[in-house]
This record gives C-alpha cells, structure tokens and sequence, in this order.
C-alpha cells in the first residue's frame, strides 16, 4: 500500500472511506482516469481534518456523478454544465465534489472563463495556489502515486500560500477573497512574490469585477469556517469586506455577534449538516446592527437566492417554538430536556443559544451539551446490549429511548461516609489510650 494511500484513509472517517471506494468503482465503470485533488489534500497533508472530498476525473465527470445517484444514493446538490462539475451529498452525510479535468482561460478580468478539457496535469497547472495543486491517483494501475507539478507539498511544509499564475489574481478576482480566509483556517502567510501581485491586482482595482453570486458564495463558506470573525477582520482589513456591503465595517460590524456566534458552535457536533446548518446564524449575527434597508443592500450585492435567504430570514420564527419547549415549567427532568434537544434543528438552536435571553433555556441547552451528551457517552456496548429488543424496529427505539431516560434521570446515590471513632470517655485515659504527654513521658523514661 502507497504511504499516501495509507496517510488518506487514516484521514478519512468511515463514511468518507465508504465514498472514495463508491467514487472509484463508478469511475472505474465508466473507464475514465481518477485522482483525489484540491482542499482534501490540501488539508490530508497539511495534517487538517477533511471536510470535503474533491475528486477529478479525465472525462464526464457529470456521467460518474449521475451512476453514484443512482447506484450509491447519492444526492446532487448543484451542477455546473460549464465547468462539468457536480456537488454530492451522500446517505451518511459526507460530501463530494467531481469535476472534469480541465483547463480555464480568460478573455479579459472578471470574464466567464473558456472551459476545455485537459490531461490532469494541466488542470493542475492552472490552478489558483501551489497547495490545491496536488492530486493524487485512485486509478489501478497508479494508485497512490503523487502528482505535484507545482511543487506543492513543499510550500505547504514551509506553511506557505503562493500563487501559481502570475495573472491568477487578474482572471479570477475572487481569489483575493480566498486567499485571506486560507490565511486564517491553514495559518499560513503569504509568499513575498504573490504579495507582490496582490498589491499590483488591488491598484488596478479587479476586486471590483468579483461576481455578486460569488460574494454569496463565498459568505457560505466563510459561515462554515472555524473562525469566522478573523475572516472577516481579515477581510476588513484588506479593504474587501466593502464589496458585500460598504456599511459592514466599524461599528456596524457586528464581530463581537460573530465571536458569539462561533464560540456556540464549538458546543455542537462538527459534521458536515451541522456546518451547512450555520449559514442562518451567522447571517442573523452578522447583519444585526444592520437597518432592514441595510440588508436589503447586501442581499442585492450579492444576489442572494432564496435557498441562502430562507435559513437566515425565517430563522426567528422557526426557532420560538424551541425556546418555548425549554421554557416550558413542565420541564423537570434531564430526559425531558434530552428529548426536546436531540430532535430540534442545528440552526434552531444555534440562533437560541445566541438570541434567547431566558435563563432556564441557555441552562438546559447547555447542560444538554455539557452533561447530558457525555453521560450517555460513558455508557459501554456491554450496557445497550441489555436494551431487550432487535435492533432497527420500532420496540428497540422505543426501549433505547426509555433506557437513555433512564440513565439521564437516575440520581446515583453517594457512598456513605466513614463512621468517626467514639470520642474518649472522660477521666484518666485508660492504659491503652496513649496521650502525646504519655507518649513523651514514656520516651523519657526509656532514656
């Protein structure tokens, strides 16, 4: 087995291990060439955990998409028949994204790029930095060989962001935006030559030719990212975070809000329909210092769809519900609490563990998180095999939920404390009770 091959699926979770094998037998049916690319080991290398897979095929990627709906039960989240590209969500929650292998020019900056397909090596070469510029081989025949063109792997042991083109910033502006949030999530600094072209792309002001579904794009992404509010202080800094609205800056940018806001995060479980479940909150924390004609112009600069409007806009009245459950005052056992918890909206209670000013719900949504969570995470396989009922039907639900009321209810009853000796009866001490002053007197008499 390859060390790559190896370092890969000791990255990987279970599920994720699962989509790279369904990826490679669907590739492999339609005999086309496959390699595992950009962020994924960008972040397998650099030690990080893998959010996303990102697959390239030498081919129709858009076939190789399609044969995993149907055969995997894979969901197609987006397409691009431009770029022959496709977004997956698969059963298990993981996500992929496959794309054709291609090769992107630009007739002026800004400008929808002239797409063609290309070996894997070219599609390499014209990517945006040296780190998203490796892939490496799922094909039989190659499997674990390690293609980097650009010298990659180098700049990421030096910690490192450089870009490949020398013109990269002027055909896709957009990458001025991803470079500061690589900064912040990788830690890495910037190489001194792309410095260079950054200041010579910001005085010929391309930044203003980002597209506004771009922008869009990009707040989603920021929104899903560990610290969100250095992104954004790092945008601010840079001049750019005027381009989603020119009054987001100084006081009314809400960064205490998005520090909240991320620090909530941290108490909820990291997976992918967690981080997708933010887009919502951050929204809400973001824009709250923001007049409603305020939002109405960042929803117009960056052309916000309704499916990015929904989670954020109805968020309010979708999550009163909630609070009311929590505050309910029939609500007086850890069960109960469990219960309402386990079965509420990631981004519920995101934007209640923001918002709600009650302290009977900020308790009982922490100690689900603190307590509750942990508690049943200390129960051994040996204990839920005395759940008596077949696992997958209806009785067993039932009987786990019931057995986990149990365990979170139950008042585990204190050892009892150690008796304390008598105290000495009054008078004399007896002859076997020895004094300190016996005890001297004694030593005193043996000398």
């Amino acid at each position: 087995m390859s060390d790559y091959i190896y370092m890969l699926e000791s990255h990987l979770n279970p599920d994720q291990n699962r989509v790279v094998e369904e990826v490679q037998e669907a590739a492999g049916q339609a005999n086309v060439n496959l390699f595992l690319t950009g962020g994924a080991m960008r972040d397998m290398l650099a030690g990080f955990r893998i959010r996303d897979l990102d697959f390239v095929v030498e081919g129709n990627a858009l076939k190789v998409a399609k044969t995993l709906c149907e055969k995997a039960g894979a969901k197609m989240v987006s397409s691009d028949e431009v770029r022959k590209s496709a977004e997956l969500v698969f059963p298990s929650g993981a996500t992929a994204q496959i794309g054709m292998s291609r090769q992107e020019k630009y007739a002026r900056t800004g400008a929808k790029p002239q797409v063609t397909p290309a070996t894997i090596q070219e599609d390499l070469r014209g990517r945006d930095f040296t780190c998203n510029a490796i892939a490496l081989s799922l094909n039989r025949t190659s499997r674990g060989l390690l293609l980097d063109p650009m010298n990659g792997l180098a700049d990421i042991e030096r910690k490192e962001l450089r870009a490949i083109s020398t013109y990269g910033f002027y055909d896709d502006p957009s990458r001025l935006l991803r470079l500061v949030r690589f900064q912040v999530r990788l830690g890495f600094t910037v190489e001194e030559r792309t410095q260079m072209q950054v200041s010579n792309a910001r005085e010929a002001e391309v930044e203003k030719l980002i597209p506004a579904r771009t922008l869009a794009e990009e707040l989603k992404r920021i929104s899903g990212e560990d610290s969100p509010s250095e992104v954004l202080k790092g945008l601010e800094e840079a001049g750019l975070l005027a381009l989603f609205s020119p009054v987001l800056t100084g006081p009314k940018l809400n960064l205490p809000g998005v520090v909240k806001f991320e620090k909530n995060c941290r108490l909820l479980q990291d997976d992918t329909a967690t981080r997708a479940a933010r887009l919502g909150p951050f929204l809400y924390a973001l824009t709250e210092k923001l007049t409603a004609k305020e939002k109405q112009a960042l929803i117009k600069a960056t052309e916000m769809r309704k499916a990015e409007l929904d989670p954020w806009q109805k968020l309010e009245g979708r999550a009163k519900k909630l609070e009311s459950s929590l505050r309910a005052a029939r609500i007086k056992k850890a069960s109960q609490v469990y219960a309402i918890m386990s079965t509420a909206a990631p981004d519920e209670i995101l934007f209640q563990l923001y918002h709600s000013q009650l302290k009977p719900v900020q308790e009982r949504m922490r100690n689900y998180y603190l307590k509750y969570l942990p508690l049943l995470q200390e129960i051994t396989p040996e204990e839920w095999a005395t759940v008596e009922a077949k696992p997958g039907t209806p009785k067993y639900k039932k009987a786990r939920e019931e057995f986990i009321a149990y365990r979170l209810d139950r008042r585990v009853k204190k050892p009892p404390l150690p008796e304390e000796p008598p105290p000495p009866p009054p008078g004399p001490a007896p002859s076997s009770w020895t004094t300190p002053e016996t005890a001297m007197a004694r030593r005193g008499r043996q000398g």
